[in-house]
């Protein structure tokens, strides 16, 4: 089970640069989360305190009553609320069963520390994000 998550972190744009033992390292902080398909996963306005990446299964961002953006596996989100202690911006949903790991903030602060790699991505991810692309 181990070795077939760190294959599919490996696929990860935010962490395909690791080496496996650094995906290991990531792994033992994260947990697995499962959902139903229609199973909000984040409610827009609640407070977040976990990153979520998408390892199985389809879901949407939605803002409002509109779908915004439409995730597959290798998407993470959440990250936004973690980073700045404010609501959730958006409510995601699951489109079909979804398998997350997850990454509460503290987990989080530590995988960055040790693997600023990782913390780099992110910021690329982001900056992509307010740029619309």
């Amino acid at each position: 089970m181990a070795e077939d998550r760190t294959g599919a972190l490996a696929h990860v744009p935010l962490f395909a640069h690791l080496s496996k033992r650094q995906l290991r390292n990531v792994l033992g902080q994260a947990s697995e989360y499962q959902y139903g398909e229609g199973d909000v996963i984040v409610k827009d306005g609640t407070q977040g305190h976990t990153l979520f990446v998408l390892i199985d299964g389809k879901a949407r961002v939605r803002r409002g009553n509109r779908t915004v953006a439409r995730l597959s596996p290798g998407d993470f989100f959440g990250e936004i609320a973690v980073l700045d202690r404010r609501p959730r911006t958006a409510s995601v949903v699951a489109d079909s069963a979804v398998t997350c790991l997850v990454l509460h903030r503290e987990d989080l602060r530590k995988v960055l520390a040790d693997e600023p790699e990782i913390a780099w991505s992110m910021l690329s991810s982001l900056a992509s994000r307010l740029r619309g692309e």
